[in-house]
């Protein structure tokens, strides 16, 4: 919680004085601890609720040993499994304490006071926060239907705009954007300003006309691409992310990037999760179904889904979320409230083991009627 009458404000870099940090989601431990109840579940973060693959334990048992050497600083094993993955060069990828460190590396690289930093209303709260704090000015595109309204984004880039940022798809609202209409807006923008697109939810996406950014790197040199271990992975303990990005572009990022960011754990249990598609393919098949079981449920109770493509749905109460989400939270069901985002009628739901849902469907049905 920020202090305003905090004496040290006055040394700080100006964006701070006004910066709230970001608030993650409940854990269950405090909830329980608060409440004086036990057995909760937590639906609010977008966690994989599989966990990691088995492959993974293995991996982190055999590295423990080496637990009083520093990490490889540059990740050169994970990097190349990275670079193979995507077919470029491990010059190409820059590692991070997950893709939210990524982030604000990004930030912290090409923003500055006196540039701008344009992003979309309802969009992932990293990008005001991170723009911020190193002082830039943000511009802020109004939504449509709670998504990028790439139009309205082209109307606000300017010469002063150094970065862009999009979630594909978004969090929280799990909408997004098709390939056409991205890759069109991309190609106009101008080479001085980096565009960022977001694709921690990548692996959740079952639509054909969906793009993998990445693929464009060699046609766009400002283009960004971050991605995840955190989410379809299930590795979100252990925070480990990437960027792709032309080797320019990245050389500049690593300059920025503290050199052991990712802890030699993260590195050995991302290798062997890439080692594991299979996993990821069950997890995915799971949240499909899901997905589908929690909105269905929602709009039986007469509630309003955003149409996500992720791992989570947003639901509109008709009413402001906070009294329901305190119901919830007595019933041991932890979800989102996203007033924050500009979505104070709105819960943020992540999509559970199958009982999970039903329990969370069955809360949310007694809360709605109290």
């Amino acid at each position: 919680m920020s202090q305003p009458d905090n004496p040290f404000l006055a040394l700080t870099a100006p964006g701070l004085a006004g910066l709230q940090p970001y608030v993650p989601g409940k854990p269950v431990s405090e909830l329980e601890r608060e409440l004086g109840i036990h057995d909760s579940i937590k639906l609010a973060s977008n966690e994989n609720p599989l966990g990691p693959s088995p492959r993974v334990a293995e991996a982190i048992v055999a590295a423990l040993p080496e637990l009083g050497r520093y990490p490889d600083g540059g990740g050169f094993e994970l990097r190349a499994a990275l670079a193979e993955r995507h077919g470029v060069k491990a010059e190409a990828i820059t590692l991070g304490n997950g893709s939210n460190d990524c982030l604000d590396l990004i930030a912290r690289t090409f923003l500055q006071p006196g540039v701008d930093s344009l992003f979309s209303d309802h969009a992932f709260a990293v990008y005001p926060i991170a723009t911020q704090a190193v002082g830039a000015t943000a511009r802020v595109a109004p939504a449509r239907d709670y998504g990028h309204d790439l139009a309205a984004m082209a109307g606000l880039v300017n010469e002063r705009t150094r970065v862009v940022w999009i979630a594909n798809p978004n969090n929280p609202t799990g909408t997004w954007l098709a390939a056409d209409a991205l890759h069109a807006f991309i190609a106009e923008l101008p080479r001085s300003c980096v565009v960022v697109v977001d694709e921690a939810y990548i692996d959740y996406v079952d639509e054909s006309s969906f793009p993998d950014a990445s693929l464009w790197l060699g046609e766009f040199p400002n283009l960004i691409v971050t991605r995840t271990f955190s989410k379809a992975h299930g590795l979100a303990a252990l925070r480990v992310g990437y960027a792709l990005s032309d080797p320019a572009v990245a050389d500049l990022l690593n300059r920025v990037r503290q050199p052991f960011n990712v802890n030699s754990l993260a590195q050995v249990a991302a290798l062997a999760s890439l080692a594991d598609p299979e996993h990821i393919a069950r997890h995915v098949a799971m949240n499909r179904a899901g997905l589908h079981q929690l909105t269905v449920g929602c709009e039986q109770l007469g509630l309003s889904v955003i149409p996500s493509v992720g791992n989570f749905i947003a639901v509109d109460l008709g009413r402001p979320a906070g009294p329901i989400n305190d119901a919830l939270l007595r019933e041991g069901c932890i979800v989102r409230p996203v007033a924050n985002y500009g979505m104070p009628n709105h819960l943020r739901i992540t999509v559970g083991l199958e009982a999970e849902n039903a329990r969370l469907l069955a809360a949310l049905e007694r809360a709605l009627a109290a």
